[in-house]
C-alpha cells in the first residue's frame, strides 16, 4: 500500500508540474507587456511635463505671482520712488470705503457696465437675427459689422472724437441743421458717460453678434416652423422659442460683455474724456491708473484692483444666479 501511495503522490505532482509549465512563457509575456506599458506611460508623463513646463513657468512669472504679490502690497503704503514698503495693515481698504472720488468712481462704472449690457445684448440680437435671415450680401455685411471689433480701441475713440466734435463734428453740423440744440458731447458733464457708452458698444456689439449667430444656427429648424404651423407669427416665435433656447448663449454674453466693460473701457474713456469732466466718466480701471502710475501709490492700487476683482466676481455670480436655472431648463 505503501508504494501505491508514493506511486500515485508522484503522478499528482508531475500533473501539477504539467499543468504549470505551458502558464510560464504567457506570465513571462504578461509581465514584460506591463513593464513595457509603465516605461512608455512614464516617458509620455516625462515629456508632457517637458512641454507643459513653459506654460506653466510663463504663468508662475507673469499672472500667479504677480496677483499673489500685488494682494500683499494691498496692505503696505509704497511707491517706487521709495524702496521700502511700510506696512498699514487694512489702512488702505479703509481709505477706500471712505473715499468720495471712490464711491463715485464705483457708481460710474456701474452705471457704464449697465449701459453697454442693454446696448450690447440688444444690438447684437438684432443684428444676429438679420444676419441669420439667409438674404444675399450676408457674409459681407458679417465683415462690415466685425470690423470695429479689430479695430484699436484708441482708434475708435479718436474717429468717435471727430464725429462727436461739439464745434465741427458731423452729427452736431446735421443737429444744427435741423434746428435741434447741439451737446457737448464728451465735454459736457451730462452727455460724457453715454458719449462713452455708445462708443464702447458700437465696438462691442459686432463681436457678440457672432456668438448670437452661433446660437441662432444651432437652433432647429423644425422647432420654428411648427410654431408657425400652430398660428405663431414672428414675434410669439421669438419668445417662446428663440429667446428661450438662446439663454445659454445670454448668459455666456452677459458675463463677458460684464468683463469686458469693466475692463477694456479704459482705452475708449481715457482718450476720449480722460475719467473727466469732474468725474463724470471716472471708472474703476481708470481710478486704478491713475492712484498707480500718476500719483505712485502701488499699495492703494492695489487695493483697488481686488475691489475691481470683487465688482466682476459679484456680478457674474448674480448672472449666474438669476439666468443659471433657465440655461438648465431650456
Amino acid at each position: 500500500m505503501e508504494w501505491r501511495e508514493a506511486l500515485a503522490d508522484d503522478s499528482a505532482d508531475a500533473g501539477a508540474e504539467g499543468s504549470k509549465a505551458p502558464n510560464g512563457p504567457s506570465t513571462m509575456i504578461a509581465s514584460i507587456r506591463t513593464g513595457l506599458g509603465g516605461y512608455v506611460r512614464q516617458e509620455q508623463a516625462r515629456y508632457g511635463a517637458l512641454f507643459v513646463l513653459p506654460t506653466l513657468l510663463f504663468f508662475c512669472v507673469f499672472i500667479a505671482w504677480p496677483v499673489a504679490y500685488s494682494f500683499y502690497l494691498g496692505f503696505f503704503e509704497w511707491s517706487p520712488l521709495d524702496p521700502r514698503p511700510r506696512p498699514v495693515g487694512l489702512a488702505n481698504y479703509q481709505e477706500l470705503l471712505t473715499s468720495r472720488s471712490f464711491l463715485r468712481t464705483i457708481a460710474n462704472t456701474f452705471v457704464f457696465t449697465v449701459g453697454t449690457l442693454a446696448l450690447t445684448v440688444v444690438g447684437s440680437i438684432a443684428l444676429a437675427l438679420a444676419l441669420n435671415q439667409g438674404l444675399r450680401g450676408t457674409a459681407f455685411f458679417r465683415g462690415v459689422y466685425y470690423s470695429p471689433v479689430v479695430t484699436s480701441l484708441v482708434a475708435t475713440a479718436v474717429i468717435w472724437l471727430w464725429i462727436l466734435d461739439p464745434q465741427f463734428g458731423v452729427v452736431n453740423q446735421l443737429l444744427r441743421s435741423a434746428g435741434l440744440p447741439a451737446p457737448g458731447w464728451a465735454a459736457d458733464a451730462f452727455w460724457a458717460m453715454p458719449t462713452v457708452i455708445v462708443t464702447f458698444s458700437w465696438r462691442e456689439i459686432g463681436y457678440f453678434t457672432v456668438i448670437y449667430l452661433a446660437g441662432l444656427q444651432g437652433i432647429p429648424n423644425e422647432l420654428k416652423e411648427a410654431a408657425r404651423i400652430d398660428g405663431c407669427g414672428a414675434w410669439r416665435v421669438f419668445r417662446h422659442i428663440t429667446l428661450p433656447l438662446l439663454m445659454p448663449t445670454t448668459l455666456l454674453v452677459l458675463v463677458l460683455s460684464v468683463i469686458r466693460a469693466t475692463q477694456n473701457a479704459f482705452g475708449v474713456i481715457y482718450v476720449m474724456t480722460g475719467g473727466g469732466p469732474v468725474e463724470a466718466t471716472n471708472v474703476i480701471v481708470l481710478y486704478l491708473y491713475q492712484q498707480a502710475f500718476q500719483f505712485f501709490r502701488m499699495g492703494y492700487a492695489s487695493a483697488v484692483a481686488y475691489v475691481l476683482f470683487a465688482f466682476i466676481f459679484i456680478a457674474t455670480l448674480i448672472q449666474f444666479r438669476l439666468l443659471g436655472r433657465r440655461t438648465e431648463i431650456y
